[in-house]
Formats: structure tokens, C-alpha cells, sequence
């Protein structure tokens, strides 16, 4: 009782994953001593296939799909927590992000849930990115996919010394390396989608014409989207309270343009909105469900179009994660000769602390990116250190 209370409150550790599953793992044809995990006794950690504990502070991580701004991040995206993407000036660097969560979670075989109002998620999934695997990899992911459940008599056949191993979770780990590589080129198989279990949420389908929400709480699609996934986290079992009784897996949720006009905002029309609680309203629910449930969450938003930059500092507020897109299109930096390798720049505004007083952040903060015929990569802007040095020069 003590571990479920520890465990109910905050972001779920490793630690908690691993008690609350401790008490079911032990084979009949297993000695208790070696059943009980750990060599000190202790619960073993429960093995979530594409996850692993931090370093800092033992939470349960998941990769964002793209190794290099895991690091930035701490190690990776923290399972209860929510990360913000700014949407850039054309929203055109920002999808590749949200896509690659999205990927990541394909090849990690764990469950989606994609919620859009502006493009349906069956057509999101058909144009994630293709995965970069080596010859083990591909093989792993073939075995993956080929496997097929053990049958009841199994341990039987079992030599009596491999019984005595550590058993780990069958599942679909696809390589022992956290996070993947993708290929913006290339699409995802569809023999991956086929065999992925995925939610999709469109919000002209799940909101009739000339239905409005109530002007004072929720507007009718952010009402509709917690509705949707409380019932996904409930029913499939990822809420905390309530134990997964197959094999523990991850939810990846992804939301996109949310705040936009198209889910019923008017932040980004109007500088006096009369409904902009209703935003920060939707994401404070929002938290509650994650931090309860083993699922990560990404929020694309138009950041740039809101027009009381209040409502900005709000929701960064409301979310543990933020990071900001700014895309070179149109502005000066587009024809500097300083920045010609780059086609833009990434800010990390918020980096969250779980579980600590303080949070880790980068020694690195003049960060661009550039998105390459295969690759989207981060790398440190040479442009804006030699600009740096040039100031102190002249002083």
C-alpha cells in the first residue's frame, strides 16, 4: 500500500513501475530467492520497451524520436509530462518534430493517440519518416513482427538453468539503443503501421456542426478531447491507479495546432479573448490525466499568432517542457551569410524539474537547426559565437 501511494502522486518513476509489477512476475518453476529480482532484495525494474530510468533522478524516460534534443532534455521526454513545440513562422520545421515522437513510438511498439483538427491522423501516420536501422536492427524488427505468442506448455521445454535467469518482458524492443535515427525521405513500411495499435482524433468527426461548448469552462472540442483520452487511458489500462493486466506499455499522445482557430480558439484573433481560460483550462486537465497514467504527451502550438502574449507565458506555465522553434523564411538571417549552413534556431524556454530542485540544463544555449535531404539535425550555431566575438572585439 505504501508503494501505490508513493507512486499516485507526481510522475511515475521507474521505481513505481517496477513494484507495481514485482508481485505478479514469478514463475511457478522459479526459485523464490532468484524470483525476487534485484540481489538486494529489492524490485527489479520493470523492462517498458523504449524506455529507460534517468541517471539524475530514476524517472521513467522515453525518447522524442530525435537523439540530440533527448539531450538537451535531460536524457529524454519524462513519462507523465508534457512537452510544448512552438510552432515556427510557417509551421514548417515544427511537423517534422511532432512526426518523429510519433515514429519513435511506432518502432518502440507503443500505443498512439493523434488528435487533430486540421488533418486527419490515418493521413499523419502515412507520412511519418522511415526508420534508419543496421542489419541488427532490421532483423530484430523482423523477429518483432514474426513472433508469435508462447503457448501454455513453454516453460516446460525450458532448460531448468535458463529458468533461473531474469525474465524480461516480451515484447516489441526493437534495439537495445534509446532513441532512433529517421529518414525524412523515405516513409515509414506499412507493414509498422499495420501492426501498430493506434488512436485517431479528428475533431470535425467527433464535433457536430453548430454544437458549442459552454462559454464559461471547455470549449465542445477541448470537452470532446479529454473525454477521448481519459476513455483510451481507462480502458487499455495505462492509468496508474488501474494496472495494465497485459504487458505495461506507453502512450505516446500527440496534439497538433492546438490553440489555433480550428479548435475553436480565438486567442490568436483576438488580443482581449472573453474564452482564453479555456486553453490553460484544457492543459491544466490535461496534466492531471498524464501524470496519473504511463503516457507522454506533444503539443504543437501556434505560439507566434496568439496575440496577448500573457496567454504564451500561461500555458509555458502549464507545460513542463517547452521548446521553441524560429525559422529563417522571410527574415534577415535568411540571406546572412553568418547562418547560410542553418534554417533556423531552437530555443529550450523550459526544462522541467521532477523530482529535484533544480533541472539539467545545457552548457549550450546558441542552438540552430538544419534540416538535411535525410536528416533534421541540432547542432551549436557557429554564427551566433562569431557574432559574439565580434561584439567584444569592437569594444
Amino acid at each position: 500500500m505504501a508503494a501505490a501511494a508513493t507512486c499516485g502522486a507526481g510522475t511515475l518513476s521507474s521505481e513505481c513501475v517496477a513494484s507495481e509489477a514485482g508481485q505478479s512476475r514469478t514463475s511457478s518453476f522459479q526459485r523464490r530467492g532468484k524470483a525476487s529480482g534485484a540481489p538486494g532484495g529489492g524490485p527489479r525494474l520493470l523492462s517498458i520497451a523504449g524506455t529507460r530510468p534517468s541517471v539524475r533522478n530514476g524517472q521513467l524516460l522515453v525518447s522524442t524520436g530525435l537523439p540530440a534534443l533527448d539531450q538537451l532534455l535531460g536524457g529524454g521526454l519524462a513519462v507523465g509530462t508534457l512537452l510544448l513545440i512552438e510552432e515556427d513562422k510557417y509551421n514548417i520545421y515544427s511537423p517534422l518534430l511532432f512526426k518523429y515522437f510519433l515514429a519513435e513510438g511506432i518502432v518502440n511498439g507503443h500505443t498512439l493517440l493523434v488528435a487533430s483538427a486540421k488533418e486527419n491522423p490515418a493521413n499523419i501516420l502515412q507520412e511519418l519518416p522511415a526508420p534508419l536501422l543496421d542489419d541488427n536492427g532490421k532483423k530484430e524488427l523482423e523477429d518483432v513482427h514474426s513472433a508469435k505468442p508462447p503457448e501454455a506448455d513453454a516453460n516446460m521445454k525450458i532448460a531448468w538453468r535458463y529458468q533461473l535467469q531474469p525474465r524480461m518482458e516480451v515484447g516489441p524492443v526493437l534495439s537495445s539503443r534509446f532513441g532512433h535515427y529517421y529518414d525524412v525521405s523515405r516513409r515509414i513500411p506499412q507493414e509498422l503501421l499495420e501492426s501498430s495499435n493506434w488512436h485517431g482524433f479528428f475533431l470535425p468527426e467527433h464535433t457536430p456542426p453548430g454544437l458549442k461548448g459552454e462559454p464559461c469552462f471547455l470549449s465542445c472540442g477541448y470537452m470532446k478531447l479529454l473525454q477521448f483520452f481519459q476513455n483510451i487511458i481507462y480502458t487499455e489500462g495505462f492509468d496508474g491507479a488501474n494496472p495494465q493486466k497485459k504487458q505495461k506499455n506507453i502512450l505516446r499522445i500527440g496534439i497538433q495546432n492546438l490553440g489555433s482557430p480550428l479548435w475553436g480558439d480565438d486567442i490568436c484573433c483576438k488580443e482581449n479573448s472573453d474564452n482564453h481560460h479555456r486553453l490553460t483550462k484544457f492543459l491544466y486537465i490535461l496534466r492531471g490525466l498524464l501524470r496519473s497514467s504511463l503516457s507522454a504527451c506533444i503539443i504543437t502550438m501556434p505560439a507566434q499568432l496568439v496575440q496577448n502574449k500573457a496567454i504564451t507565458t500561461r500555458v509555458r506555465n502549464l507545460s513542463d517542457t517547452v521548446v521553441g522553434l524560429e525559422s529563417f523564411i522571410g527574415s534577415e538571417r535568411e540571406t546572412n551569410p553568418l547562418y547560410k549552413d542553418y534554417h533556423g534556431l531552437i530555443h529550450i524556454r523550459k526544462i522541467p524539474r521532477l523530482n529535484n530542485l533544480t533541472c539539467d540544463e545545457s552548457d549550450v544555449k546558441d542552438l540552430a537547426f538544419k534540416l538535411k535531404r535525410k536528416l533534421f539535425t541540432i547542432e551549436c550555431a557557429r554564427a551566433s559565437l562569431a557574432v559574439l566575438f565580434l561584439d567584444r572585439l569592437s569594444v
